[in-house]
């Protein structure tokens, strides 16, 4: 990955957003989606992020997480799901997906032939409750928001039922 101009400060939460590459909507694969769920709990469960809330779009996802060392923990997350999904894509021949990774990779990344992810991941110190409260609302309403359902309740992919009951993909740091 390439130098980030954004700084983080360690072990405090940041509000994150990751985005596929051209905006291709990769997550709309039920199974892609899973990849990143399953990254995100191997992480929790290693004890090396703490996740405080989440949200998986189509093309992008935002997180609000901290770790000892976030920067490292995020582009080990991106770097093994860029794998995994490029695996998944080869292995279900998803070549129409594959070629548009292929044709949006950089042109200087010569070690690798396709690319899943933009570069970066947009770190934004959360400073206060205050604010950590309005990026969990925009995190939950960002599918109402773009058209996708009427309540923050119904998106499958997000932290709201965490905070406000029913069924749950991962387990989070709740926030009260």
């Amino acid at each position: 990955m390439g130098r980030s101009r954004y700084q983080v400060i360690n072990q405090h939460p940041h509000f994150i957003t990751s985005t596929i590459v051209n905006w291709i909507p990769l997550f709309g694969d039920r199974a892609i989606a899973q990849i990143i769920l399953n990254s995100l709990k191997f992480l929790q469960d290693k004890q090396r992020i703490q996740l405080y809330g989440y949200v998986i779009m189509e093309n992008h996802l935002h997180l609000i997480a901290s770790a000892e060392k976030l920067s490292r923990e995020i582009s080990c997350f991106k770097s093994f799901t860029a794998r995994s999904i490029i695996d998944y894509l080869k292995a279900h021949q998803k070549t129409y997906l594959l070629a548009q990774l292929k044709a949006a990779k950089q042109i200087y990344k010569t070690d690798q032939q396709y690319q899943v992810w933009q570069e970066g991941f947009h770190p934004q110190f959360i400073s206060s409750t205050e604010m950590l409260l309005q990026k969990l609302e925009y995190i939950h309403n960002n599918p109402v928001k773009r058209g996708y359902i009427d309540e923050p309740a119904h998106w499958r992919y997000s932290s709201y039922r965490n905070y406000y009951g029913g069924e749950t993909l991962l387990n989070i740091e709740i926030i009260t």
